[in-house]
């Protein structure tokens, strides 16, 4: 019996997907065509400015809301199910049973909102061992309309940041594996009693409630978690705001050679990201998205920092091993960084 009912999961989560922006087939059509040009276009950009070579890239997939949460089902369940295959024996069968279902609805919630929100994605964890670089049409195409910005330049800007993720995992063979490592580690620190459960479960219900009422308070994620597993999850917050930071530092970095509207594009698309409307503000609460959210204006700070102080080869330093990555309080503190990793550089 699995700990989450994987097809529950995706059926449900592809039902939930609310619909895209109206389109006519010839515009449907021309957007997906651009999108996989751009999407090749911007492996040459991407690899000269970042100094990492990752190999020609595969034709990206271009989908649409509930293709993107069925290929995310699939991406969890190839990593998740390992590692909580365990977990699932200890449980009697109804137990077991009812908990896989429960644990399917609330993925497919959380995916469906999700699925508005993504532009693109690169998927590392695949069912074949390859990853793929997903562009999500309909996100794409309503994002542009709304901010009201060239099409072309926005699908490119979008691309480059994507590219930016392909070669971070196709040129680091090691992160991968590493990233799995720490979702395991962070499961096998959770709550080991009942009482624990229990203490977890009043902590998440208290962050639901704050989150409603728009009260101070920790996301759900904050409160799910016990103290090892913050541990851990600032290590995932580290790593998170490194690579979000890196391709949004890239696509702008790249932007002026290549995306003309690039300065417009940066522009209006942080003035949106900063002004949720209040559904959405209270689920980026509930969800820890805010968190998210922060890692990309953290992240991009950090590398333009970096390169800034040790160049670009110093930067890339950051890839070499596990141990030269930055802590939380690295990427908040770039020099600390520089002096740890890459002291000789500095001037």
């Amino acid at each position: 019996m699995d700990v989450i009912d994987w097809g529950l999961a995706r059926s449900a989560g592809r039902r939930l997907c609310p619909p895209g922006p109206r389109t006519s087939a010839h515009e449907a059509q021309t957007a997906v065509a651009e999108l996989r040009a751009l999407a090749a276009f911007a492996v040459d950009p991407v690899r000269e400015r970042t100094g990492m070579d990752a190999g020609g890239a595969p034709d990206a997939i271009v989908v649409d809301r509930p293709d993107w949460v069925e290929s995310n089902v699939r991406g969890f369940q190839t990593v998740l199910e390992p590692i909580l295959s365990s977990a699932a024996a200890q449980q009697p069968a109804a137990i077991a049973a009812v908990s896989a279902r429960i644990a399917a609805t609330q993925m497919a919630g959380v995916l469906a909102f999700a699925s508005t929100k993504v532009l693109g994605q690169y998927e590392a964890f695949t069912p074949s061992g390859e990853g793929r670089l997903l562009l999500v049409a309909p996100n794409i195409v309503a994002t542009e309309r709304l901010l009201g910005v060239d099409p072309r330049d926005f699908r490119l800007w979008v691309c480059l940041h994507e590219e930016t993720h392909r070669v971070q995992f196709g040129a680091v063979p090691w992160l991968s594996d590493y990233m799995v490592g720490l979702m395991r580690e962070f499961l096998d620190v959770g709550p080991m009693s009942n009482a624990q459960a229990m203490d977890r479960f009043r902590n998440v219900a208290s962050a639901i409630f704050a989150a409603v009422r728009n009260v101070d308070g920790p996301s759900v994620m904050d409160a799910a978690q016990t103290p090892a597993q913050r541990e851990v999850f600032d290590r995932v917050t580290a790593l998170m705001s490194l690579l979000e930071g890196h391709a949004d530092y890239v696509m702008d970095d790249v932007g002026p050679e290549i995306v003309p509207s690039v300065a417009q594009i940066r522009a209006r698309f942080e003035r949106r990201r900063e002004e949720p409307g209040a559904v959405d503000g209270m689920m980026r609460r509930v969800l820890g998205l805010d968190v998210k959210l922060r890692q990309y204006s953290d992240g991009r700070r950090f590398v333009s920092t970096v390169v800034s102080e040790v160049g670009r080869d110093g930067f890339n330093r950051v890839w070499s091993s596990a141990q030269s990555l930055p802590t939380k309080a690295e990427v908040l503190n770039p020099y600390a960084w520089c002096r740890r990793v890459a002291p000789d550089l500095l001037a």
